[in-house]
Order: C-alpha cells, then structure tokens, then sequence
C-alpha cells in the first residue's frame, strides 16, 4: 500500500480514538461546549493556535506568498496576526476567563455578553448566536475547501468527493466527543502543523543554498518579490506568471495589518480563553502560543510559498496546492505522509471548533434558551451533536464550487468576527462604561458593515472590510457609552470585582 495512505489512515484511527475516549467524559452541555474548564496550559495554547491557525496556514498562506512573495498581503498579514495574537493573549485570555465565570459561569460568548449586561430581552444573545451562525458557515466552508483540496491534490480525489470525504472525517470525532476531543486532537494538530511549515521552509532554505540564494532567486523572477512595498500579480497565462502591480500603498498595508484585529472577535478562540482551569495558566500559555504557535508557523509558511517559486519548475495552477507539491517532490513517501498529514491537522483543528461553536450557538443560545429551557443535560448534549451535523451539510453546500478560494473565505469570515464581537468583547472587558444597547448597536453595526461593504466594495478591494467595520463598531459603543444611560449598579460592581481579581 502506498506509505502516505498507511500515515493518513494510521493519524485519522488516532483521532477517532480521541473520539470514543472522551466520548465517556462527556456528560453535561459545559463538557460538551467547554470541556468542563479543565484544560491544562500546554492544551490550551495548542488548541487556542491550532483552532486559529486552519487550512490557511499550510495551503491560504503559502499560496499567497507563491503568488506574491513578500509582497501584496502576506508578510503584512504575518505581522498583523502575530501583533493581534499578543495582545488577545496578553490582555484578553486572563480577564475573560475570570468573567465567564463570574457572570453566572457563562458557557458561550451570546451567554456571557447576555449575562454581563443583564439583558432581559436576550436581544445582546439572539443577535450574537445568529452573527456566530452566518459567518461560522462561511468560515467552516472554507476549512472544508482546503480539506478536499488536500485529497484532490494528494490522492487524485475527485473534489467533491474529497470535500464529502473531509466532511464525514471532521463530523465524525467532534459528534462523538465535543470540546474534549477537539482540544486534545488540536494539541497534536498543532504540534504536527509546527512541525510540517518549519521543517519544509528550513529544508526547502538549505537545499536552495541558504537565505541569500533564496531572495537572490526571487529576485531574479522578478524584483517585486522581495520588496514588502510593492504588489505582484500572479497570471498564469503570461510567460513569467509574476507580474509587478506597483506599490501596494496606505490602504493596503493597513488592510493586511487589520488582520490582527480580528483575533478578539474569534469565538472559537475565545472559547479557548473560557475553558482554561486556572486563570493563574494563561500566563504559561501564552508563551506557548505566542513563540509555538503563531510565530514560527507564521513565518514557516510565508517562507514555504517563497521557496515553491524558486524551487518548483512548472508554475502551478493552483498557488494553493505549493506546500503539497514541496513535500511530494522533496520527502520519502513516509515523511510526506507524515507532513501531509499536518494539512489535514490544521483543516480539521479549525473546523472541529467552529462546528462545536456554531452547535453551542443554536443548542444554548437558541434551543434552551426559547424552546427546552428544562431540558435534561443529556438532551442538550444531543442536540448539540445534532446541530453539528446539520451545520456540517449547510458548509458543505457553500464549498461545493470548486472554484472557491482558501484565503477568500476565511478573509470574509475573519472579518466579520472581528468586526462583530471584537469591540463588543473588549468594551465588554475593560470599559466600565459600557451598556447593553452600546453593545447590541455594536455587534449590528460591526456585522452589516462587513456585509454592505463586502457587496459593494467602495474603494475597489484597496481597504479590508474589517477596517470600517471595527471603526464604526467601536465609535458606537463609545457614543453610547458617553451619551446614553450609564450601565446599573450591579453591572459596575461586578465589573469592579473582575478587575480587582484580575
């Protein structure tokens, strides 16, 4: 049998196994959304990274640097992400854990900003469940692209065939074993992907002759590869598919550095915040995360697409699939196996956690909260395993074009996220004046901005929708928090309590 079909059988019986396991420590709806708050550091940050870091670190990424080196996005999007990663570990991680908690031990971001505000109408709830909804499909699409472009590209697959395929993979452990299987196949997921990116960007370096070769190269095809300031078009139907666009300006380094804005608006980062057993962790963590997790990858994939220029002779049609042609061509078939595998850890590390989100979203925030409200754990438990595979069927539907980008679709989600919830989450945690109707006008401004300026793209995709959807959402709550009625008593006094123990 071919070794890489033995590597890819052998990891997905391993994350099966995961499943079954920790399908005996899932009893409740908390253990099922959030592990019961039991995670240990080193899980923690693994699984914060992994659940961050999806199919668009080994394939988006990559591809985008192929396409246009230190150029266009990528190095910028690499600063933004890893500048964001900091600060949400930094200044976010430790005081979200402690205000879950307080604030009635919410299990859901719709919960805690519902409990945080004390909002009797569920207003803050519905319309935080519902944006979690509509850009989870999106985001979850997108992990669900990469996975069948994996299969397609390293089996041959037929592309929906490899999308179904994918699917039923990532369904079938979350189903079994919720936020306990998804942390713990995330915290080998992203030891794999810290493996995969580093390894092949530092031999990929060695076999062109070291860092100086490798720019010397890129530069050769063409000079705009190597400088941050200057765009590069790639057109596979010119003779030398590199093509430089002129400089790529104000707008566009700002867009790219806005990535980084969108990590405190992630629910299914956030909720990694939300499950760690001690406050006293976050601190171990993110030094895991931040040198682990976000900055070697980060750099191990712009670096892996750069050295696929140089390296790789027939420029490819996909820019998405140079990871996976570098591995094929420089590793025996029992290493590539075992890299390629890597692929799929960071697909399903993301997916897993936003079908878990999303399942949260309509389980608790909807089905308990309207309809069940005296619904057994073990009902809620099963309709969360439920809702999974219904949202699961809902993603597969939007990536079946097989047309669709990685990089394309994770933007549009990232973006919404951000947008939505990351001025909501951090007035939320560290301003004392902020309201409830501040945060629901907020989260409504946030989101349709991203929608409204995705659909007619005023200035001709120069500026990133997160950029005018995170201004006007933070203008909003501040507006409302300086001119509207001030937050009740209780608010600031439990407000008061969290920062003292923060």
């Amino acid at each position: 049998m071919n070794p890489t079909y033995v590597t890819f059988i052998l990891y997905l019986v391993v994350l099966l196994t995961i499943g079954v396991i920790t399908y005996r420590m899932t009893n409740t709806l908390s253990d099922y959304i959030l592990g019961g708050r039991r995670l240990n550091s080193w899980v923690a940050a693994f699984s914060a990274q992994a659940s961050d870091f999806s199919g668009w670190l080994l394939l988006g990424l990559p591809g985008a640097a192929y396409a246009a080196g230190f150029g266009q996005w990528s190095l910028w999007i690499a600063v933004g992400l890893a500048i964001g990663a900091l600060f949400n570990w930094q200044y976010v991680a430790k005081r979200l854990r402690v205000y879950t908690q307080y604030s009635n031990d919410s299990i859901t971001l719709p919960e805690f900003l519902e409990n945080r505000f004390q909002d009797g109408s569920s207003l803050i709830r519905v319309i935080a469940a519902a944006f979690i909804l509509i850009f989870f499909l999106f985001y979850t699409a997108s992990g669900l692209v990469a996975g069948a472009k994996l299969f397609e590209g390293t089996f041959d697959f037929d592309y929906q065939n490899a999308l179904i395929l994918g699917a039923i993979i990532i369904v079938a452990y979350t189903f079994l074993g919720g936020f306990l299987a998804v942390s713990w196949t995330d915290f080998f997921q992203a030891a794999l992907m810290f493996i995969a990116l580093v390894i092949t960007a530092l031999v990929g370096v060695y076999q062109i002759g070291g860092f100086g070769e490798l720019f010397a190269g890129l530069a050769n095809v063409n000079t705009s590869l190597v400088d941050a300031f200057q765009g590069t078009e790639y057109d596979l139907a010119e003779t030398v598919p590199w093509a430089s666009v002129g400089a790529i300006g104000f707008f566009g380094i700002i867009s790219a550095l806005a990535w980084g804005l969108g990590y405190f608006g992630q629910p299914h980062i956030l909720a990694r915040f939300m499950a760690i057993r001690d406050k006293n962790e976050v601190r171990k963590s993110r030094l895991i995360a931040i040198t682990m997790g976000v900055v070697l990858p980060l750099y191990g994939a712009l670096l892996v697409g750069m050295v696929g220029i140089v390296q790789i002779d027939q420029p490819l049609e996909d820019p998405e699939q140079v990871f996976i042609v570098l591995v094929q061509m420089t590793y025996d078939p029992w290493i590539a196996g075992f890299l390629l595998a890597a692929v799929l850890a960071a697909i399903m590390s993301t997916v897993d956690s936003q079908l878990l989100v999303s399942s949260s979203a309509l389980t608790e925030d909807f089905y308990r909260r309207f309809f069940r409200r005296e619904a057994s754990q073990s009902e809620l438990v099963w309709v969360g395993r439920i809702a999974v595979v219904v949202i699961a069927l809902i993603a597969v539907s939007i990536a079946w074009n097989e047309t669709s980008s990685v990089l394309d679709l994770v933007s549009y989600a990232w973006a919404g996220f951000g947008a939505t919830f990351g001025p909501a989450i951090l007035f939320a945690l560290f301003w004392r004046r902020a309201t409830r109707n501040g945060v629901l006008a907020s989260m409504l401004v946030g989101g349709i901005t991203v929608f409204v300026w995705g659909a007619i793209d005023p200035l001709a995709g120069f500026l990133y929708e997160m950029v005018p959807g995170f201004l006007l959402a933070t203008l909003t709550i501040i507006l409302f928090g300086l001119f509207g009625d001030g937050p009740s008593d209780e608010v600031t006094e439990e407000f008061d309590k969290v920062v003292k123990e923060t």
